[in-house]
């Protein structure tokens, strides 16, 4: 079993932490921005965006900022009295370019604003996640990295569908576009990102939608038909899945016009 000790965004130009953490905590770190230096037991290792670090609580460490290089990072510290997942049994600290970083670091940025806005049950959440995002690491680890020539593929498929995600996105249209076969596309696209294309169709819909929310004049109803939602009661369902909140929690933010 897992228990959340601590989640922490780390980012500036004068980091450094000394390696103290509660006693027989360990802790993940995921690298979203720059890069920062680690020594774990006085082996040096550097750790750039899109990077996952598994420090057990056995190994000493420490670490600070590449200087003048701003960083961003998010840290997690919890302890697991019975590690579920190899990645935790084996007492070895592990890094390795996450494949599904887009998806793991949405789910960390999601308990991290959890965590320090103190939300009812944020821990239980927050927990769920932690054991989501080892799970996605620990599935990439046992598969093997991907082949460079499959995050190629995978690169086109998203930008296709950052094109066209007004318009409904099939298996058959991706598996066209990278000259496969739909069901080798959909595969890929999943073993890759740890999402389905549906799934990444949504997320890439409601995050313009949240800019339209914000920063427009357009109503939830014009939003929902912009994004590619012709059923507004589908989009504001969607919307909370993926966010927690309604659409016009959003539209809060949004500027006081100049008279």
């Amino acid at each position: 079993m897992l228990r959340l000790m601590q989640v922490r965004q780390d980012r500036g130009t004068d980091w450094f932490d000394n390696g103290d953490r509660p006693e027989g905590a360990s802790t993940l770190v995921l690298a979203s921005y720059g890069k920062a230096v680690y020594w774990i037991e006085n082996e040096k290792i550097i750790l750039e965006k899109g990077d996952l670090l598994y420090i057990p609580a056995s190994k000493a460490y420490y670490g600070k900022c590449v200087p003048t290089v701003f960083h961003e990072k998010y840290v997690i510290e919890f302890t697991a009295d019975t590690p579920p997942l190899p990645l935790l049994q084996n007492n070895e600290w592990v890094k390795s370019r996450a494949g599904a970083y887009e998806l793991i670091l949405e789910r960390i940025k999601t308990m991290h604003t959890e965590w320090t806005e103190k939300h009812l049950y944020a821990e239980v959440l927050g927990l769920a996640i932690l054991y989501e995002c080892l799970a996605l690491w620990n599935r990439e680890l046992n598969e093997g990295p991907a082949t460079s020539l499959a995050h190629q593929q995978v690169e086109r498929m998203k930008n296709y569908i950052m094109n066209y995600y007004q318009q409904k996105i099939t298996k058959e249209e991706l598996g066209e576009h990278i000259h496969k076969s739909p069901n080798y596309a959909a595969t890929l696209f999943r073993r890759v990102t740890g999402q389905t294309i549906s799934e990444y169709v949504h997320k890439a819909r409601v995050k313009k939608a949240i800019y339209l929310l914000i920063d427009s004049t357009l109503t939830v109803g014009e939003i929902s038909e912009a994004v590619g939602y012709r059923d507004l009661s589908y989009f504001q369902r969607i919307f909370k899945r993926e966010t927690g909140k309604t659409p016009t929690a959003y539209m809060k933010d949004r500027p006081t016009p100049i008279p």
